[in-house]
């Protein structure tokens, strides 16, 4: 198929593009900006007046649900709420039912994604098998199945000896491991941030030094191994704080946060809301300001969702007994665009908050995507940035339907989603 896209504005951070640019597609691929290309004659013209023309988001943390809990969301419910978002490239973590620690399980997810032929989807390996912490996965069959990286997921390694063997095996190869970091014992089975908010509710909490022990840990090692290490959801000012030195060190470390985290604190869980109910927690407020501050210097590299959808079963149940995790590939970008409208000024602003649910969040994850340079795949997100949605479960494609921003009103809402040049989405 062959498109023209006019008279949007054009925002590809990757390529330092801000302007008033056609874009031409054909074969798959972006054929040209701005120029007709000889004997080009297209298929179908998108009209982008006033809107916004920017390459495909990229999330780089969304659970499907595939295997194991199709009662809470499917494959195709997830990659269709992908489409709604803008979102045609994410990466997938491990903690699937069983786990994605088998080249058998990685490679028939990637079969059934390229059969929906919607979004790219990148599986994470499992770092371990089962996920336990105690044997390490054969990461070059996963890598050949599919997989891009390894992680623990939400799960932790007790044995620091696994985790340095891992990190030095990774780093032999040259993967990327991919780790959230908590301690194994501090905080465990705490529910809400530790602070005066949980002690009044009675909550029992998570202290931000399950974090910073973590993260101390982790520079160690990658001091010792020289492996390449993700942080998946920093959530704390201390961390981060941890991270910029790390990185003024030179240690080859990213980092992503929550897109729930760039703007509620724990007293958004109000009145015991378990849709509140996030992993890490909702911090103070301290803590959220010095995340928007670091995303906004670079610390923090990227956004990503942290789709997690969750049945009502799991969810409509008292605070300490909900599962946690809310859905977000639809929210990604309108959360994006707040965080950058509330924290910048100028005309740059938006061009900031695309850039790190684009091309950024490619880099961080090693894909050739986020960006629309000649010949590249046409991953494309066509949306509104002035216009303003109603968060509510009708309004949402996911089969997941608890977030903690139900009734908010949210900027940026996508017209249409090409995927690999196809018009896969269109409002």
């Amino acid at each position: 198929m062959r498109l023209h896209i006019k008279n949007g504005r054009l925002i590809d951070p990757a390529n330092n593009i801000d302007a008033q640019h056609d874009v031409f597609i054909a074969d798959g691929c972006i054929a040209s900006i701005a120029q007709v290309p000889a004997g080009f004659v297209a298929d179908q013209i998108i009209d982008a007046s006033g809107l916004i023309v920017c390459p495909g988001l990229v999330d780089l943390s969304a659970r499907l649900r595939e295997p194991g809990y199709e009662y809470k969301a499917t494959l195709e419910s997830e990659l269709q709420s992908a489409l709604a978002g803008g979102v045609t490239s994410l990466l997938c973590p491990p903690d699937t039912d069983p786990v994605l620690d088998e080249p058998g399980l990685v490679e028939m997810l990637v079969h059934r994604a390229r059969i929906l032929n919607q979004s790219h989807v990148y599986p994470l390996g499992a770092l371990t098998v089962g996920l336990k912490g105690r044997e390490l996965t054969e990461m070059a069959e996963l890598t050949e199945a599919g997989c891009i990286g390894f992680s623990q997921a939400e799960q932790t390694i007790e044995d620091s000896t696994v985790l340095m063997r891992a990190m030095q095996y990774a780093q032999t190869f040259g993967y990327t491991v991919w780790l959230r970091p908590q301690d194994p014992h501090l905080g465990k089975g705490g529910t809400a941030h530790s602070g005066p908010l949980a002690s009044r509710l009675g909550l029992s909490g998570v202290p931000v030094i399950s974090e910073t022990i973590a993260l101390h840990t982790i520079f160690e090692l990658m001091r010792t191994t020289g492996a390449r290490v993700h942080l998946c959801r920093l959530s704390s000012a201390a961390g981060i704080a941890l991270v910029r030195a790390a990185k003024a060190e030179g240690l080859p470390v990213s980092c992503d946060v929550g897109a729930h985290h760039l703007h509620l604190t724990d007293n958004d869980i109000g009145f015991f809301d378990p849709n509140a109910r996030l992993s890490p927690p909702l911090r103070s407020q301290r803590d959220r300001d010095a995340i928007r501050a670091a995303l906004m210097d670079g610390t923090i590299d990227a956004i990503c969702s942290d789709h997690t959808p969750v049945d009502d079963d799991e969810k409509l149940l008292p605070f300490g007994e909900a599962s946690p995790g809310a859905t977000g590939l639809e929210l990604l970008l309108s959360l994006s665009l707040k965080w950058a409208d509330e924290q910048l000024s100028g005309d740059d602003k938006l061009s900031m908050a695309i850039s790190r649910i684009t091309a950024d969040a490619a880099r961080v994850a090693g894909l050739s995507a986020g960006g629309l340079s000649i010949g590249s795949v046409a991953d494309v997100c066509i949306f509104d940035a002035d216009v303003r949605w109603l968060v509510n479960a009708a309004a949402i494609v996911s089969q997941g339907k608890h977030t903690p921003f139900l009734g908010y009103e949210l900027p940026g809402q996508v017209r249409h989603t090409i995927v690999s040049g196809q018009l896969a989405y269109s409002r």
